[in-house]
């Protein structure tokens, strides 16, 4: 019989993983540790987890490639990307190869905290869905997909074409519900520019841990929606409408719509 354990932490230096585990223990939280994605893999085979942490940088098998091992064998275990070579374009490439995460070293204990418990809170989400779907008839309410003509990095953020060459862009109702109640919003501002796959906003949820959402697509802000600084729950309760966070000009929209997901394959 399997193990559950929480967390599978992947990474080639031992002093990483050794503060990683001591993070893990303070929070509560069961761990096992290896330095290679080989040995990780059967870790998988032996063990249920309901987090992986993956280092980009291996030097067998690296974190890109496992998660295409992860799609070949089906495995669904969310996994949260991990580098000391942080650029916009690994945190992009991490969600569309389907991390449900990405954090750059070095991180506070808090940022790691706050992206393991989202990262736990994805797999809870995901295997409420599962069970959902087989035992009532195909029906879901645990969390709303964005609409079919939207686009999606990861399952982070969205992106939808409004008029004169506009877009919009939002959070995906995925990502609200595995952070909880939001307690405060962090916006830009107009005329700020933000780039694909960098820090467009930050939520501090109801139990005090931020997050930090990524930018679906580059571009220049030109409006926010004040609507959500007056009424956060609007965020919660209609994410893909009257829920939108900024419109903005893309500034290479045509390249970076390669890089992201189209809403209509989740149906």
């Amino acid at each position: 019989m399997k193990k559950n354990v929480d967390i599978l932490v992947i990474d080639d230096e031992q002093v990483i993983l050794d503060a990683i585990k001591k993070i893990t223990d303070y929070e509560n939280l069961t761990s096992d540790i290896c330095l290679n994605a080989k040995e990780a893999l059967k870790f998988l085979e032996l063990n249920e987890y309901k987090l992986v942490l993956c280092d980009i940088m291996m030097p067998d098998i690296d974190g890109f490639e496992l998660l295409k091992i992860f799609k070949q064998k089906r495995i669904t275990t969310p996994v949260v990307i991990t580098t000391g070579f942080s650029t916009l374009e690994n945190a992009v490439k991490a969600l569309y190869e389907g991390a449900i995460g990405f954090i750059p070293k070095p991180f506070s204990i808090e940022e790691l905290v706050s992206i393991i418990k989202r990262g736990i809170e994805y797999g809870n989400i995901f295997n409420k869905r599962k069970k959902s779907v087989l035992f009532n008839n195909g029906v879901s309410v645990d969390f709303v997909p964005c609409p079919p003509k939207y686009s999606r990095l990861g399952y982070d953020s969205w992106i939808n074409l409004a008029d004169e060459g506009l877009v919009k862009i939002g959070i995906t109702d995925l990502f609200l519900k595995s952070i909880g109640l939001v307690k405060e919003v962090e916006l830009l501002n107009p005329e700020d520019t933000i780039y694909q796959g960098g820090t467009c906003l930050k939520i501090m949820d109801d139990n005090d841990s931020l997050h930090q959402l990524l930018a679906p697509i580059s571009g220049k802000i030109i409006e926010i929606n004040e609507k959500i600084i007056l009424n956060k729950s609007l965020l919660e309760k209609d994410p893909y409408f009257s829920g939108w966070i900024y419109k903005m000009i893309p500034a290479n929209l045509e390249s970076e719509l390669e890089n992201i997901t189209p809403c209509s394959s989740d149906i």
